[in-house]
């Protein structure tokens, strides 16, 4: 098949971080979950701006891809795939008002409303796939996740502990049918056995109907245990099936990039992965759980600071909502005339 590589990666992050405190010492704010692991808030957060769309943040993350690879690379790309967290308009994905923005037109374009938070990994999947099988040369996947400075500041939403783990953000890759860092492997799984555990609440309504209660997350306390023992699982068995594939120990991996539903998750992952802390990157005390995105933000940050070294085996990994959705991938991180001039 033909080898596709993840050439670059960008991102963009919405307005000044928020810190904790406009959570916490909001009035009436919930105090009793504030410790959970579940829900123990981050030191900051990013939000999108009143009027900032989904396609905004997108189009704001795609001006580095631009700068690095030129206009034309970009408007001929021939496969476009868009997750969005919270779509702007109700029935339609953003896709096509992506491909408006930035003067695509690829023959290939999908909005992905499945695996939430391991979203890039499965447009990672897809986009490979497309990519060895059709006329297709490169793609690009976006990632907007928006929904903290929207749902989760609602005025009565802000006063649950829920709210102040979630943070907005956006990231993008570019990928093309070649060798310069090539996508070894991937691993996903759809489990259909636990759809339906992720909720919303409105009480007595649908939550597009009017009404005076405001939509937040069905959290119980039996979902809650069902995410934290499916989430400690998930990801280190995809971590390591996705290994396996490449035929090295998980104790091989550089760089493992997950998406940062919280602290425990993350120290979870890396012990189970017998990994140190230093291999697996962290952006949840300065960018909250930022669900898709969290996975090309984190990679794109550490790549400007350095962190992602040519050759590195890096490995991406996250799971989706109460555990319907797993996935990672594998890359072979190394620079190529593609990545000329970025940090």
């Amino acid at each position: 098949m033909t080898t596709v590589s993840l050439l670059d990666v960008a991102s963009y992050l919405p307005g000044e971080p928020v810190p904790a405190e406009f959570y916490t010492d909001y009035p009436g704010a919930e105090t009793a979950l504030r410790d959970h692991s579940m829900f123990k808030p981050p030191a900051y957060r990013h939000h999108v701006a009143q009027n900032e769309t989904a396609v905004d943040m997108i189009e704001q993350a795609c001006q580095p891809l631009i700068d690095r690879h030129g206009i034309a690379a970009i408007r001929e790309v021939d496969v476009l795939l868009v997750h969005t967290q919270l779509p702007d308009l109700p029935f339609v994905g953003c896709g096509t008002e992506v491909a408006r923005r930035l003067g695509c037109h690829p023959e290939w374009l999908i909005d992905v409303h499945n695996s939430g938070c391991a979203s890039f990994v499965y447009m990672l999947k897809l986009a490979k796939q497309i990519l060895s099988s059709t006329d297709a040369k490169t793609a690009l996947i976006c990632n907007a996740q928006n929904a903290a400075g929207q749902v989760f500041t609602q005025s009565e939403v802000r006063r649950m502990a829920q709210a102040s783990v979630p943070g907005d953000g956006c990231g993008v890759g570019y990928l093309a049918a070649s060798r310069e860092s090539p996508l070894l492997a991937t691993a996903c799984e759809h489990l259909g056995e636990h759809a339906g555990d992720m909720t919303v609440s409105c009480e007595d309504r649908k939550y597009w109907e009017a009404g005076r209660s405001q939509v937040r997350i069905g959290f119980t306390d039996a979902k809650i245990a069902k995410v934290i023992s499916r989430g400690n699982r998930l990801v280190p068995d995809m971590v390591t099936r996705v290994c396996e594939q490449i035929k090295v120990a998980t104790t091989d991996i550089d760089i493992l990039v997950t998406n940062q539903p919280n602290r425990t998750f993350l120290r979870n992952w890396h012990e189970a992965l017998a990994l140190p802390p230093e291999r697996h990157l962290d952006t949840f005390e300065e960018c909250g759980n930022m669900f898709g995105a969290a996975i090309p933000v984190t990679l794109d940050r550490a790549i400007q600071a350095g962190q992602v070294k040519d050759g590195d085996l890096l490995v991406l990994g996250g799971f989706a909502h109460a555990g319907d959705f797993a996935g990672a991938a594998a890359i072979q991180w190394r620079a190529g005339p593609a990545m000329a001039g970025r940090p």
